[in-house]
């Protein structure tokens, strides 16, 4: 018996993959649970799939499908924290996999982790969602309260308007694309029947049409709103946003100067005007420019935007110290080093033009890397290249 003990002994050391002792009954085991949690999920048996679910993956912790059925379950019971470990769990086992970022993003906007919810949800577009237009609608929805939290507005109204020419108007998205349009970051839209509620519901409503291409509709309705609410603050801004929609520049910049005139310290809408008049009218706009530095010379934009106005104009020389400022700030900005390049070479400064150049390739080649997909390179470094409307300003 003792010879036998010690050949088995022997046998299990040569043979390290042999199947240890009770491994096909694990796998049972596993294979049963695993279609019982199925059955049980089909059936809308959802105590009894959880159970099951969870032994099953307490052996087989690898099985990727397992943590997607258990997230949803939990995520549909609005139990959002323990959804949030499943789909953390799927997603570090198929990092490829976009529709679990975006469910675990989703998840996470629920507990108000809102910076780590934006990630996850933009990465699993990035990364492409599963064929479900449900989904998609709701991972755009959140995702456009989250800019519009962030303050980043622009991308929130290009997000939200998306979801506006998909779905239609509804007032949970008016909401927060007015919120974003009059560029109010507050997390919920003010008390329903109060003039600001009011205010903020009209103008999303006016651009979700505008977002529809319904433009015929959206513009009496952004007149209406604006003369019966001439001084809300940022109301006019609103307006010249839609008009350049339109195409209607002049139209919009006397919006903008409207909103300078109810409130003589903005100056996200004197970037605007100039933004709007770069290599159309650059020589008007470099007041407003100079005029928005000298308000907020903390904010490496102006400093770029007023350099870029000036290198136009062909002052080179007025426009480096601006660009040079804002490249300061702005370090990683690929747009600012090919305008500094333009800049330098006009100055005869060969050396800083070549080394501003490289320095745009490397980070412009970088930025294709993160993304994870090559995008085509700019033809200018024309303001649009950093949304206006994103840029935080200093309070007054």
């Amino acid at each position: 018996m003792l010879r036998i003990a010690l050949l088995a002994m022997l046998f299990a050391l040569l043979c390290p993959f042999a199947a240890p002792q009770g491994a096909s009954r694990i796998v049972g085991s596993f294979t049963q649970l695993s279609e019982s949690a199925r059955k049980a999920n089909d059936e809308n048996r959802l105590d009894d799939a959880v159970r099951l679910y969870t032994k099953a993956l307490a052996l087989r912790p690898s099985w990727a499908e397992g943590w997607w059925s258990l997230g949803t379950i939990y995520y549909d019971r609005d139990a959002f924290a323990k959804a949030a470990t499943d789909f953390q769990k799927l997603t570090a086992l198929q990092p490829q996999n976009g529709t679990g970022f975006a469910m675990l993003g989703l998840s996470e906007f629920e507990l108000g982790r809102d910076e780590l919810s934006l990630k996850h949800i933009q990465k699993g577009k990035n990364l492409g969602l599963q064929t479900n237009p449900d989904l998609w609608h709701v991972v755009l929805f959140h995702e456009g309260v989250l800019l519009q939290r962030k303050g980043s507005f622009q991308a929130a109204q290009d997000t939200l308007e998306e979801l506006c020419l998909q779905t239609g108007s509804s007032d949970k998205v008016a909401n927060v694309l007015g919120m974003a349009m009059l560029r109010v970051n507050a997390k919920d839209p003010p008390p329903q029947g109060s003039t600001d509620a009011a205010v903020i519901l009209g103008i999303g409503r006016a651009e979700c049409l505008a977002g529809q291409k319904k433009y015929d509709e959206a513009k009496p309705a952004f007149e209406g709103i604006a003369s019966q609410n001439p001084e809300f603050p940022n109301i006019h801004y609103a307006f010249g946003l839609f008009l350049i929609e339109l195409r209607d520049i002049a139209g919009a910049v006397e919006q903008f100067k409207e909103e300078i005139n109810n409130h003589p310290d903005d100056v996200v809408a004197r970037l605007r005007i100039a933004a709007v008049d770069y290599k159309v009218n650059s020589a008007e706009a470099i007041p407003f420019a100079e005029e928005a530095v000298n308000l907020d010379p903390q904010q490496p934009f102006t400093h770029y935007l007023l350099g870029l106005l000036l290198l136009d104009v062909d002052d080179f020389t007025s426009a480096i110290p601006e660009l040079e400022v804002a490249q300061k700030g702005l370090p990683r900005e690929p747009k600012i080093y090919f305008a500094l390049g333009s800049a330098y070479s006009r100055a005869g400064r060969r050396q800083e033009a070549a080394q501003a150049r490289a320095t745009f390739a490397r980070l412009t080649e970088e930025q294709k890397k993160a993304a994870g997909a090559e995008q085509p390179e700019p033809r200018s470094s024309g303001p649009e290249q950093i949304p206006v409307g994103d840029i935080p300003t200093a309070p007054h």
